[in-house]
């Protein structure tokens, strides 16, 4: 089955809404993902030759950062600066329900692309509009990527080891973005319904990850209180502590009384309870380095098969702290069919992750793998030319 006739048969509850989607990198492909995800005709508009700059990959167009945030979709070439091209984009935009752009301030208005001339065409539209900082304030004008983000919002600080300071994890603040993003146009597709007219609905980087940190600033505002990077793992009662084998295990031991009286069990430590860093939630909580140090040496001498099956059986919060792999080797991965493929893809089969939500017990478990450059240029112009084929609003 080619590209174009799984992306025709495609369901879910998005099936019939169309998106058009200009963005690049993450935090706009990120959103229109979703949406594909879930059923939506997204029709990735891309420029003549070089297309999304994060296909680019080794001499080649179609790098693993690209396919992450850009399965289940359709690619057309457009350069908007060209009057051929503006007219066929314009006439996409017609019979559009969502258009996504993820440019800095002024650049959608420089290609003819801003919400009033689009909204103009095409009053039901929803136009989705992302930033770094924001359509107005001093940083409007300042170049954000995801870890600048992160660190103007708050929320770097809550992730970096003060006694080795580096960034780590994955692009959050892009990823996070891009879901705001998607749950913006999913209110403004719903209240369409209502008045029949679409919206601009916009955010940033900044924004979006202010919000994501909004534990932070709800301790500073309701308790005075500025959060670090053990705050939270320390009132949790999160640890992670690395086992003969060398490898890591990570628990979660909360509040309830009987995930420790368990864990003291499983490490054979009938009275830890007694010793005063242990007494208390709240006397864990102050000698928080206390209680690592104690554990620390235990868990050192089994492996992480070893204190996963003893601590599972007793009931105490915890897990191997695993890689890719092992995740999707583990058995309740297999169990809720985590990994999906296409094996039709342009270069190969393509394996990811399949979408988390499932409607009436119903999976979203196909997926079709990210198109190459302008991979749907002549089917999408076709349909242009024969209205009656073509794209039509859900």
């Amino acid at each position: 089955m080619t590209a174009q006739e799984k992306l025709r048969k495609k369901r879910g509850p998005l099936a019939g809404v169309t998106v058009l989607e200009m963005g690049t990198f993450i935090t706009g492909p990120a959103a229109g993902m979703l949406l594909a995800d879930m059923g939506a005709d997204v029709i990735k508009v891309e420029q003549p030759g070089t297309g999304d700059p994060f296909r680019s990959f080794k001499g080649g167009l179609y790098s693993p950062h690209f396919q992450t945030y850009n399965r289940n979709k359709r690619s057309i070439t457009i350069d908007p600066r060209q009057s051929d091209d503006l007219a066929v984009l314009d006439q996409l935009i017609e019979t559009a329900d969502v258009f996504i752009q993820n440019f800095r301030p002024g650049v959608a208005d420089r290609l003819n692309v801003d919400a009033a001339r689009l909204q103009a065409i095409n009053p039901a539209l929803v136009y989705a509009s992302i930033s770094g900082f924001g359509s107005e304030g001093p940083d409007r004008d300042r170049p954000a990527f995801d870890t600048v983000a992160q660190a103007a919002s708050g929320f770097l600080r809550l992730l970096v080891n003060p006694q080795h300071p580096r960034v780590v994890g994955p692009a959050i603040a892009d990823a996070m973005t891009g879901f705001y993003t998607a749950l913006g146009i999913l209110a403004a597709l719903n209240e369409r319904h209502a008045t029949g007219k679409g919206r601009v609905v916009e955010t940033s980087m900044f924004e979006a990850m202010c919000h994501f940190n909004l534990d932070d600033f709800t301790h500073l505002l309701s308790a005075d209180q500025v959060m670090g990077p053990y705050s939270r793992p320390h009132v949790s009662q999160s640890y992670v502590f690395q086992c003969a084998d060398g490898k890591w295990l990570a628990l979660h031991m909360s509040s309830p009384p009987k995930f420790w009286e368990n864990l003291a069990t499983a490490v054979g430590q009938p009275d830890m309870l007694a010793r005063p860093a242990f007494a208390t939630r709240e006397a864990r909580i102050a000698h928080y380095e206390d209680v690592v140090a104690f554990l620390t040496p235990i868990f050192a001498t089994r492996s992480r098969d070893d204190w996963t099956a003893a601590l599972t059986r007793l009931e105490v919060p915890n897990s191997a702290v695993l890689d890719s792999t092992e995740v999707l080797a583990s058995e309740q991965a297999m169990a809720l069919g985590i990994e999906v493929s296409d094996p039709d893809g342009p270069h190969g089969a393509f394996r990811t992750i399949r979408f988390p939500l499932t409607f009436d017990g119903e999976r979203m478990d196909s997926v079709t793998a990210p198109p190459v450059l302008g991979a749907d240029d002549a089917v999408v112009r076709r349909s242009i030319e024969r209205p009656e084929h073509g794209i039509r609003r859900g």
